[in-house]
């Protein structure tokens, strides 16, 4: 790589990162602007990580729509999620008679709570990942995500509203009924919402020893191969410390992650917003179909 990529390979995460945190310490009531958006979509046309991904294969209307929904979505469930986390607190602190129950270090500074939340919250949403690709129930609602022609930034919202519904409580509600505080979410809020667009940007990244950290694009484009037995490891969806602690961590050195990315078995799965919304619903359709399809593949490739 030229000096130029390379700098935006190593600096473009963290500082953009940095800077939300910054931006935000400096002011929490704003919560995270969508600047950061913006310098992911720029960065992706000036130093694409495959050139083929810069084209929409049809997707981009579908994933403008899936960003409306996944926003609706996940507010909600936050919602649902605080009201459920403060309410179980309170039970908590009635019988013991203590004004803060819980058990998270408000104490601390508020940079050093934030580390261990990223920990906290990815422990149920690593189990509910890994659930997803391991059960036949969730998996139709999962495979919405994972059925993109490419990977950029907006592959981050693709996703069913049930998918994003109790991946979104999990994490919210763990945070608060150990009695994490709200400046607390909103940090972990922001650092959710720019590693997932940097984790599927088609952007040239290499943060080297941080992907024992972070579940970064190098990590998560593995966790995107058509093939399944790359595709179930890298669960984390911001930190990869639990891939590390069972077993799912995976990262070749001695190849790059496939192109080609989507779900071949299913050749059949709608592609556009509505359909993909009533998957689930029609789920032996859609697997019936692609098994039809996939016959006839076969056939024509042996005749």
């Amino acid at each position: 790589m030229k000096a130029g990529e390379r700098a935006v390979a190593i600096g473009a995460f963290p500082l953009v990162l940095g800077g939300a945190l910054a931006l935000a310490l400096g002011a929490l009531e704003r919560g995270w602007d969508p600047e950061q958006i913006v310098a992911v979509a720029l960065l992706e046309r000036l130093y694409p990580h495959h050139r083929s991904w810069l084209h929409s294969r049809g997707d981009l209307r579908v994933d403008l729509a899936h960003v409306v929904s996944v926003t609706l979505t996940s507010n909600a469930a936050a919602a649902v999620a605080a009201l459920a986390g403060v309410a179980l607190v309170g039970q908590i602190a009635q019988p013991t008679g203590t004004r803060h129950a819980g058990v998270w270090p408000t104490q601390w500074p508020l940079l050093a709570q934030l580390p261990l939340a990223l920990v906290v919250a990815e422990l149920p949403k690593y189990w509910h990942h890994r659930l997803q690709h391991e059960t036949d129930l969730l998996w139709r609602f999962h495979a919405t995500h994972h059925s993109c022609p490419r990977l950029y930034f907006l592959n981050a919202t693709r996703f069913h509203p049930v998918d994003i519904a109790i991946d979104g409580f999990l994490g919210v509600f763990a945070l608060l009924a150990l009695g994490a505080g709200e400046q607390v979410y909103l940090l972990f809020a922001i650092v959710s919402a720019v590693h997932g667009y940097f984790q599927h940007a088609n952007l040239r990244v290499s943060v080297g020893p941080l992907n024992y950290v972070f579940s970064m694009a190098e990590l998560h484009r593995w966790h995107h191969s058509p093939l399944v037995r790359e595709s179930k490891h890298n669960y984390g969806q911001n930190v990869i410390f639990w891939d590390l602690v069972f077993g799912t961590f995976f990262w070749p050195r001695d190849r790059e992650p496939p192109e080609d990315v989507g779900i071949p078995e299913l050749p059949a799965f709608p592609m556009t917003f509505w359909r993909q919304l009533a998957s689930p619903l029609r789920w032996r359709r859609i697997r019936d179909a692609s098994r039809a399809r996939l016959a006839s593949t076969v056939e024509g490739n042996v005749v």
